[in-house]
């Protein structure tokens, strides 16, 4: 057997290993290992193709290589548990990553003319590779393509496909190192840059996730204060009025005494239910035993009563709830904010939003249903509605989104009869 055709299965090898590892997988374990099986025996029965059945015709070998890789990155997309564009990433990085063990193996025979350690060598190259990243990277690999903070790597994507197509015009096609082992240490270069741009790529896309999630725990925590203000506001206003009350009850009582010597009872009546207006009037609303959640409730309660929206609210959340109060509420304040700039600009009587909150034994559902006139569009890979605004705008429903992947809830949406509605449901 030819030396190229033991290095490709090689390389094949730790290919599936690699997609196995690092796509956020669809299937069960077995299932999943079965796939990559079958494909890294279909890519074997073509490496035979174009090395053996037709070791000298290049547009064979272009066109088998061209079968290879869409059964790669066909397999990565079928096996992923979101087929998109950061599982296609994924993909594409394993075929580059695994072409440095193919480089060591020609180079190693090149310079030994010796099988079995080019083989060794190509082995020992890939497993160091394997476990570095398996190590440092898979765990941030694998929270990329959960997260829904970046919309698209499409363009990402070029990455892997430009240093693929540069790897295979150095090293393998239309000329091979074994033509031009001049070519071994410009590859190997080629090889480190390959490295040093995936660490640049990740470390931008981590920072760009860290200011994402610090810009919306500072919306949070700024929400949360006015909210604690405008309570405190309240319980002030509150306690004089109440103050003026007690001041005046007196007055009342003795109103209430000619009353009744005067057999007035309608008007005995009328002055009591003056006194519950006042009292009630003068109360602070608690929407949920919750602090945080009812204190961010409080404030968009107040934006929705500034622009005379009627709000319909069916909410329970106990003091103690499962998850993070703090994000939570940041996910109701980002769909209930949503809901308000919807019904915004709508006429009077459709300034409506119906609010349904239950976190209650082992579930939590969340519902909210508001009117809408303007053109809703949703996103292909997430489902959830895609701001029109602009690339910096809609991160309140990525957010939205991640919150329910971390507690393993499910979310979606829908419109029906001029009714946009949106639900996050998760079972404990």
């Amino acid at each position: 057997m030819d030396y190229r055709s033991i290095a490709y299965m090689i390389s094949h090898v730790f290919l599936m290993i690699f997609m196995y590892l690092f796509i956020v997988q669809r299937f069960s374990k077995v299932k999943t290992a079965g796939i990559c099986a079958a494909a890294f025996f279909a890519l074997c029965i073509l490496d035979s193709l174009k090395l053996v059945v037709f070791p000298q015709s290049s547009p064979a070998y272009f066109a088998v290589t061209v079968f290879q890789i869409i059964i790669t990155q066909f397999t990565g997309l079928f096996i992923a548990e979101h087929r998109d564009s950061k599982a296609l990433f994924v993909g594409l990085s394993a075929s580059n990553y695994v072409i440095a063990g193919s480089v060591a193996a020609v180079s190693l025979y090149i310079q030994t003319k010796n099988l079995l350690v080019s083989m060794l060598g190509s082995i020992a190259v890939h497993t160091v590779i394997l476990v570095v990243l398996y190590s440092r990277m898979r765990k941030i690999w694998q929270s990329f393509q959960k997260s829904k903070f970046a919309e698209s790597w499409w363009e990402l994507c070029l990455i892997p496909v430009f240093f693929y197509c540069g790897f295979s015009s150095l090293a393998f096609f239309p000329v091979s190192l074994e033509d031009y082992p001049e070519n071994i240490v410009g590859v190997s270069v080629f090889i480190i840059t390959m490295f040093i741009s995936y660490l640049v790529v990740f470390r931008y896309v981590a920072s760009e996730s860290q200011r994402t999630n610090i810009y919306w725990k500072n919306v949070l925590f700024e929400s949360h204060i006015r909210g604690l203000e405008d309570q405190y506001s309240l319980v002030q206003q509150s306690e004089r009025n109440l103050k003026i009350l007690r001041h005046d009850m007196r007055h009342y009582s003795a109103v209430i005494e000619s009353l009744l010597d005067q057999g007035e009872y309608d008007e005995i009546k009328k002055v009591a239910a003056h006194i519950n207006t006042v009292t009630d009037g003068n109360t602070v609303t608690k929407y949920c035993e919750n602090l945080v959640v009812n204190t961010v409730l409080s404030n968009m309660m107040e934006r929705a009563q500034a622009m005379k929206a009627q709000i319909h609210p069916d909410i329970t959340v106990p003091e103690k709830i499962p998850f993070n109060s703090y994000e939570f509420a940041m996910v109701i304040a980002n769909l209930f904010e949503n809901a308000l700039d919807c019904i915004r600009d709508l006429d009077r009587k459709k300034k409506s939003v119906d609010v349904i909150i239950r976190c209650e034994g082992n579930h939590l559902l969340v519902h909210m249903a508001n009117e809408y006139e303007k053109e809703i569009i949703f996103d292909s890979s997430t489902g959830l509605p895609k701001s029109l605004k602009g690339r910096d705008h809609g991160l309140g429903m990525q957010g939205v989104q991640a919150f329910s992947d971390k507690i393993g809830g499910n979310t979606g949406c829908y419109c029906e009869n001029g009714m946009f509605h949106i639900m996050l449901f998760a079972k404990f």
